[in-house]
Formats: C-alpha cells, structure tokens, sequence
C-alpha cells in the first residue's frame, strides 16, 4: 500500500513538475527583463542566459513525461538549477531590490532551489 502511494505521487510530481518548467521556461521569453534582472552584474550575455535557460527548461520539461527519458531529464534539470543558483544568491544579496521583493522573500528562495533538486533526485531511479 505504501509503495502504491509513492508510485501515485512520483507520477504526480511528475506531471507538476513538468508544467513549472514548461511554464516558467516560456516565460522566460515573455517576460526576459524580468529575468535579467537577477542575472549577477559580472556576467554578459543576459537576454541570451535568459533565452537559453528558457529553452533549457522547456525542453528538460517535456522530457520528464517520458519515462525513458526522466533520468536525463533530471540529471539536466539538476544541472540547470544549480547553473542558475547564483541568480538567487545575488536576489538575496540585494535583500530583494532586484526584483523590488522583500528581503524575505529574496532570502527564502534560496533553500527552494534545493528541495526544487532533491524532487529530481527523488526521480533519477528509472524504474519509477
């Protein structure tokens, strides 16, 4: 009965997961100044990081719903959040100005980034 229930939450997140990154990866072309903004100042190139991260998670997105797939998927996911991590230390550095956030919120976004990977940690195994 356990493993029932895991399996059903594992398909869920899947399908979650797969439209957060889907969404948030078309947004990234939607509304890329938003994005820019929390690209650290030594870095050029920040429409295109915006742009090519966007692909990135479109793309990492689609492939989670197929179960061949998923390992991939998730290796390149979890490589993606920590390739953009620095995007949120620097929100946190500014305590939230970048984005015209509190403090707070700038801070809390920090630890998601983790949980955001331990999900796709939680779906490397390819027999789920």
């Amino acid at each position: 009965m356990i493993q029932f229930k895991e399996d059903i939450l594992k398909v869920i997140s899947i399908f979650i997961m797969s439209f957060f990154y889907i969404l948030v990866g078309i947004d990234h072309f939607k509304n890329p100044d938003w994005y820019v903004k929390i690209i650290p100042p030594i870095l050029p190139y920040k429409l295109e990081l915006v742009y090519f991260s966007g692909i990135l998670e479109v793309f990492l997105g689609v492939l989670l719903v197929f179960k061949k797939m998923r390992f991939i998927a998730c290796w390149g996911l979890i490589a993606l959040l920590l390739a953009v991590y620095p995007a949120n230390i620097y929100l946190a550095v500014t305590n939230g100005s970048a984005l015209g956030i509190s403090p707070l919120s700038a801070w809390l976004r920090l630890p998601f980034q983790f949980l955001f990977i331990a999900i796709a940690c939680w779906h490397l195994n390819p027999e789920n």
